[in-house]
C-alpha cells in the first residue's frame, strides 16, 4: 500500500530573497515525491505569513488531518518553511510523532522516526531560530539608524504632530501643534495642576489625538514628552530630528522642575508609592476599585491621602468617595491588627489549624510518594520487555526506539518528584510552637509595627492584612488574615481571615 503524503509549503515575508516561492516550492516537492517508491500525494497545505507564528490556517489544518489519520508523511521542501522557533518545531514535531506521521524534508535527508534524525532536526531547527534572531536584529538596527537620522520609527504620533509618509519625519498638526505650548504654559507658567490643565481643556471643546476628553494622565504624557523639543526617542535614547519643536526649552525646563516638585516624574511616583503603607490594601466600597497613595499640597505642607482610583481619575462626579488621611489611616489599621493578633485564643486557633493541616499535607505526600513508586516501577517494566522484544527480533528499531524515548522521559519526571516527596517529607516538622515561642512571636509582631522602619511594617502589612473595605470615612473594616478563621466583633468565627472595624476615624483636612 503507498504511503500518503502531504506537502506544506510557505510563502517567504521577505521580498528580496523569494527563491523559495510557493510555486517553487511545489516543484520540488513534486519531483521529490516522484522519486520515491510507493509515495503518493493526497493533500497539500500552504501559507502565506510569518513562520514565527503556528498560529497558519494551513499549518493548523494539516495538524487537524494527521490527528484524524489522513496522511502518513508530511513533507517540505525546507524545516524552516513549518516552524523558524525551535521551540514551535519541537512542538509540531511532537503532535505528528503522536499521530504516527512521519516528517521528511526535501532539502535535508534525515529520517525523524530515528535517534540521529530527531538529533538533525533539532540542530537545523536551532539554525532557524538564530536566523529569524539575525533578521530581528537587522531590523532593531534599522530602526535605529533611523531614529539617528531624526525619522518616526513607528507607534502612536505624539499629540501635535503628523507623520510625512514620504520623509518619515514629525510636522506639525494644523489643528494640534497650537494647543501644545498653551498646555505647558497652563502647568508651568500659570501652576494649574494636571486635572485642572485637563478641565480647562475639556471646557474650550478640545480632545486628545483619539478624539476622546483629556485627563490629567494625558496632560502629564505631553508634558514629559521630548518630541516637544526637536527629539525622537527610540531604545532609551533621545535622538535630535529635522522636526521643528513645539515648545522653548526655558517653558519645558520649568515645567520638567514643577513636575518633580509635585511628584508627578514617574520615578518619584514609583518611590512614593512604597511611602504608602496600605497601597495596594484599600478599596472603595462605592465602586470596588483600590485607593492610591497621593499628596496634595498645602499652603504651608504637603498632605499625603489615599484616594480613590476612579474618584482620583475622573473626578467626583464618577465616585465620590472620601480622601483619607494616610497617616490616620495607617495607624488606626495597625492597631486594629495589634489588638486582634493579641487575642490568645486566635493564636492557640491558628496553631491547631496549622497541626492539622501540617498532618494532612504529610498523609497526601506519603500517598503520592507510594504512588509514584509504583509508576516507576512499571516504567521500568515496559522498558525491560521492549528491549528483550527488540533482541528478540520480535519488534522494529523504530517502534522500540520512539517507545523506550517516551517511557525514559516519563522515568526521568518520576524520579524527580519522587526525591521531592522524600525531601519535603524529611523537612516536615511539628509547627506547634511552646508559649516560650509564641510569646516571641507575639512581641516580634508588637515591636515591628510600633517601630519597625517602612520597608518592614510594609511586608507585615502585606503578610497579614487582607483588604481595608471604606465605604465613607466614618465607616472602614480592614479585615485581617489569620491560619484559622474570620474573627469579627461580634465573636462569631468563619474560616478565612479576622475582620476588625475601628471606629471614631476622621482625616484631618489640609487648609
Amino acid at each position: 500500500m503507498p504511503a500518503r503524503v502531504a506537502t506544506l509549503t510557505r510563502r517567504s515575508l521577505d521580498q528580496a530573497h523569494q527563491p523559495f516561492s510557493i510555486e517553487a516550492q511545489d516543484t520540488k516537492l513534486q519531483a521529490y515525491i516522484h522519486s520515491q517508491d510507493d509515495w503518493q500525494l493526497v493533500r497539500t497545505y500552504s501559507d502565506d505569513m510569518s513562520g514565527a507564528t503556528l498560529d497558519r490556517p494551513g499549518l493548523q489544518a494539516s495538524l487537524r488531518d494527521a490527528r484524524a489519520g489522513r496522511y502518513d508523511v508530511l513533507l517540505v521542501y525546507r524545516v524552516d518553511r513549518i516552524a523558524r522557533s525551535l521551540r514551535g518545531l519541537l512542538e509540531i514535531l511532537d503532535e505528528l510523532d503522536q499521530a504516527g506521521v512521519a516528517f521528511r524534508s526535501v532539502s535535508e535527508h534525515f529520517d525523524t522516526a530515528t535517534p540521529v534524525g530527531r538529533m538533525l532536526i533539532q540542530i537545523l531547527g536551532a539554525f532557524a531560530e538564530f536566523e529569524r534572531a539575525t533578521i530581528i536584529d537587522r531590523i532593531v538596527a534599522g530602526m535605529e539608524r533611523k531614529a539617528a537620522r531624526g525619522a518616526w520609527c513607528g507607534g502612536y504620533r505624539p499629540f501635535g504632530y503628523q507623520v510625512d509618509p514620504t520623509t518619515h519625519h514629525l510636522v506639525p498638526h494644523p489643528e494640534e501643534a497650537p494647543l501644545v505650548p498653551v498646555i505647558f504654559d497652563l502647568y508651568a507658567n500659570q501652576r494649574l495642576g494636571a486635572k485642572a490643565v485637563a478641565g480647562r481643556l475639556n471646557d474650550r471643546g478640545h480632545r486628545t489625538r483619539t478624539g476622546r476628553r483629556w485627563n490629567h494622565l494625558a496632560v502629564l504624557t505631553v508634558l514629559r514628552n521630548r518630541v516637544y523639543l526637536g527629539e525622537i526617542y527610540f531604545r532609551g535614547s533621545y535622538h535630535p530630528a529635522p522636526h521643528p519643536p513645539l515648545v522653548a526649552q526655558p517653558l519645558f525646563d520649568a515645567a520638567q522642575a514643577l513636575l518633580a516638585e509635585r511628584g508627578d516624574t514617574p520615578a518619584q511616583r514609583a518611590a512614593s508609592a512604597t511611602a504608602y503603607l496600605l497601597t495596594g490594601r484599600v478599596v472603595c466600597d462605592r465602586c470596588g476599585k483600590r485607593y492610591l497613595g497621593v499628596v496634595a499640597h498645602g499652603r504651608s505642607q504637603p498632605y499625603r491621602y489615599y484616594t480613590c482610583y476612579t474618584r482620583h481619575r475622573y473626578g467626583t462626579p464618577a465616585c465620590a468617595a472620601d480622601r483619607l488621611a494616610a497617616d490616620q489611616l495607617d495607624q488606626a489599621v495597625l492597631q486594629a491588627l495589634l489588638a486582634t493578633y493579641q487575642e490568645t485564643d486566635l493564636f492557640e486557633r491558628a496553631i491547631g489549624a496549622a497541626r492539622h493541616q501540617a498532618a494532612t499535607l504529610r498523609q497526601q505526600h506519603e500517598e503520592e510518594l507510594r504512588a509514584v513508586g509504583g509508576e516507576i516501577a512499571k516504567a521500568e517494566a515496559a522498558i525491560d520487555r521492549y528491549l528483550d522484544a527488540f533482541e528478540a527480533g520480535t519488534l522494529r528499531e523504530e517502534q522500540c526506539g520512539r517507545r523506550i524515548e517516551t517511557l525514559t522521559a516519563k522515568l526521568v519526571e518520576l524520579n524527580t518528584r519522587q526525591d521531592e516527596l522524600r525531601d519535603l517529607l524529611d523537612a516536615a516538622h511539628d509547627p506547634t510552637p511552646d508559649p516560650q515561642e509564641l510569646a516571641e512571636l507575639l512581641e516580634r509582631v508588637r515591636t515591628a509595627v510600633r517601630h519597625g522602619p517602612l520597608p518592614v511594617r510594609k511586608t507585615l502589612v502585606d503578610a497579614l492584612v487582607e483588604e481595608i473595605r471604606v465605604r465613607s470615612r466614618d465607616h472602614i473594616v480592614p479585615v485581617f488574615r489569620l491560619p484559622n478563621g474570620r474573627h469579627q466583633p461580634d465573636g462569631a468565627v468563619r474560616p478565612g481571615v479576622s475582620r476588625v472595624a475601628p471606629t471614631g476615624f476622621e482625616p484631618a483636612l489640609p487648609p
